[in-house]
């Protein structure tokens, strides 16, 4: 950090580089063994993150009888799972306006299965007595700049003729909430998100899945697919499942699908928190409804309280490596520590002084359109679904539902879906995703800097309904 300002360094001087959400929590389960010979089953399921544990939720639930297998190569919650900032929300779009601008014709059924997953989550978390933290405190999208608040008056009057109830704050009006000398104005959606700890939400669902019988095996790769004249075989290191379906939640991960890997890359994205904030400093920001916030610039910081009153602060940054690696080693980026810490105190100058006592990064599989997509292949017995794109503690539920659908061969509201019929925009090869990717990132800062103008290249991506915008 020798090349940090030293005015940032004195933030960051007693940070570490590991991961809040994991710290010394008595909630962590058990760890699994690895799989070792072979297993027989009717659902095998690769990835236990969030899509991976609700897939196998779900499908319990639907068939208490159904075998259900779950693989995953780390430890469960390792990837995107248990590193986000805990905001679930109930878009399924990443966001009303990529939706809108996407999938205008279903957005009104988008919109209301979006709430019903939000609905769901609650329920499932209720049900089966679930610590996460679970706070539906809302979410205050921030305007830093007039054109910001322009663009929101549009959405809010969209968001609200589908029936959402979103409300536009002046500067007055949000600086009564939180103070903060950049604040211009706000969209206050008092319902469309709640916060979670991620990792609790994990190890909650984690429980419940063994409570409803399935099998978790950890530090079991997935090699390849193999696929019989009546099932599929899974192969890993030391055995193998012999499975009916196999449903695929391996997200930033190469898909063992080969022709889904063009439709993802992986970005990483970064976060600390601060320690605790004493009562003064509390009163000196107010905050006092522990709302989401989030900027309302095409790159973006998201931040939040703890149930321990830190402030996690994340975003902005979204960095792609050559080749689309995910790799350790990537997780920790002093650069991006001090940036963020720069951004954090310009926002909040009341808190000059204060501690950030961790900080990490971790990859998001990102597609095209920004929101996830679906897929099959084996002849229908395995499915997929990927892209999140750093909106999926909610949506995950959703995508899991959806694979499941599609593995059973069932035609509903959700299969008939064009999002969920339709891929995104493939990406290009290397090195031309690479040169691609920082374009499109660099004309994205400069629209930003120049009051929203998007140059051309973002106006012909637009044109060909790709419209990168965070």
């Amino acid at each position: 950090m020798s090349s940090i300002d030293p005015s940032i360094l004195k933030h960051l001087i007693y940070m570490q580089p590991a991961l809040y959400w994991l710290d010394e929590d008595p909630l962590e389960p058990l760890p699994h063994p690895t799989l070792i010979g072979d297993a027989t089953t009717d659902l095998c399921i690769v990835g236990a993150g969030y899509t991976g544990l609700w897939t196998a939720l779900l499908a319990k639930e639907q068939n208490p009888e159904r075998e259900v297998i779950l693989l995953e190569q780390r430890v469960t919650g390792a990837g995107a799972s248990g590193r986000n900032g805990g905001f679930c929300s109930y878009s399924l779009t990443h966001g009303f306006m990529n939706g809108y601008n996407r999938f205008k014709d279903e957005m009104a059924i988008i919109e209301r299965m979006g709430r019903e997953n939000l609905d769901g989550i609650e329920a499932t978390i209720k049900k089966y007595g679930i610590e996460c933290d679970f706070e539906w405190n809302g979410e205050l999208r921030i305007a830093i700049e007039t054109w910001q608040m322009e663009s929101m008056i549009k959405e809010a009057g969209l968001r609200n003729s589908f029936g959402d109830n979103v409300e536009l704050l002046d500067q007055n009006q949000i600086q009564a909430r939180v103070k903060s000398p950049l604040y211009k104005g706000a969209l206050w959606d008092p319902d469309g998100t709640a916060l979670v700890d991620p990792a609790r939400l994990v190890w909650g669902l984690e429980r419940v899945c063994i409570k409803l019988g399935v099998k978790i095996f950890e530090n079991t790769h997935v090699e390849s697919l193999e696929r019989t004249n009546s099932a599929m075989i899974v192969h890993t290191p030391y055995g193998s499942v012999y499975a009916q379906k196999v449903a695929l939640a391996t997200n930033v991960f190469k898909s063992l699908v080969r022709r889904a890997h063009k439709y993802v890359v992986p970005v990483y994205d970064f976060q600390l928190v601060t320690e605790p904030l004493t009562r003064e400093q509390l009163d000196s920001i107010g905050w006092k409804g522990r709302e989401g916030l989030s900027d309302a610039g095409n790159q973006f910081h998201y931040y939040r309280l703890t149930k321990d009153n830190e402030i996690l602060w994340g975003g902005y940054d979204a960095i792609y490596n050559f080749r689309g690696k995910v790799r350790q080693e990537y997780e920790s980026d002093a650069q991006t520590y001090a940036h963020l810490a720069a951004a954090f105190l310009e926002t909040f100058p009341q808190l000059k002084g204060i501690k950030f006592t961790h900080g990490w990064g971790g990859a998001i599989d990102t597609c095209s359109r920004f929101s996830p997509f679906w897929g099959k292949a084996y002849r229908g017995r395995v499915a997929y679904v990927m892209g999140y794109t750093g909106l999926g503690v909610a949506s995950t539920r959703f995508g899991a539902q959806v694979m499941l659908d599609l593995l059973d061969g069932i035609d509903n509201e959700r299969t008939r879906l064009a999002m969920v019929r339709k891929k995104p925009w493939p990406f290009p090869p290397e090195p031309f995703r690479f040169i691609f990717i920082r374009f499109t990132q660099w004309s994205i800062n400069r629209a930003d800097e120049k009051g929203g103008k998007r140059n051309l290249w973002l106006k012909l991506l637009d044109l060909l309904g790709l419209g990168f915008d965070s």
